[in-house]
């Protein structure tokens, strides 16, 4: 590692006695986290697509109506419009239970294994990367935002 005028600031610095193996599952945990917060971006598109379409089904109803087909508009109302994705429940009931059950307890799992293991700093397996990737003395590969080497 370089000195530290020419490393991480000190938020990205591996505390005093952090092995590798620990920042390394750090790591991991923090990958798994990240993965688990695009899962949830898609579950939230997930609800507000669906939701989309199911305000769509208004116009189709009145369109098929409006086109002389009643029995269709009937059948999409009552048997599509307002429907449950899954038994007893909409979209948000399963975002809200996605997020209570599983999500805030990840998270708050995540930061509390960083806190305890090594002193709350966030990335430190990324920034030794960066630090051993990066090009010393070069303007594009500097440790950090506004770092002059």
């Amino acid at each position: 590692m370089n000195d530290h005028n020419d490393g991480p600031d000190p938020s990205h610095r591996r505390p005093d006695g952090v092995s590798d193996t620990t920042v390394e599952a750090l790591g991991a945990l923090s990958k798994a986290l990240e993965t688990t917060e695009r899962a949830r971006g898609h579950l939230y598109a997930f609800h507000q697509l669906t939701g989309g379409a199911d305000l769509e089904l208004d116009r189709a109803v009145a369109l098929l109506g409006e086109a002389g087909h009643a029995d269709w508009a009937g059948r999409v109302q009552e048997e599509i419009l307002g429907r449950n994705v899954i038994p007893g429940h909409w979209t948000f009931q399963i975002v809200e239970a996605y997020n209570d059950t599983y999500y805030e307890p990840f998270k708050a799992l995540e930061k509390k294994a960083r806190q305890e293991l090594a002193g709350g700093r966030d990335h430190l397996y990324e920034a030794e990367l960066k630090e051993a990737r990066r090009t010393s003395g070069h303007p594009h590969h500097t440790a950090g935002p506004g770092a002059c080497e």
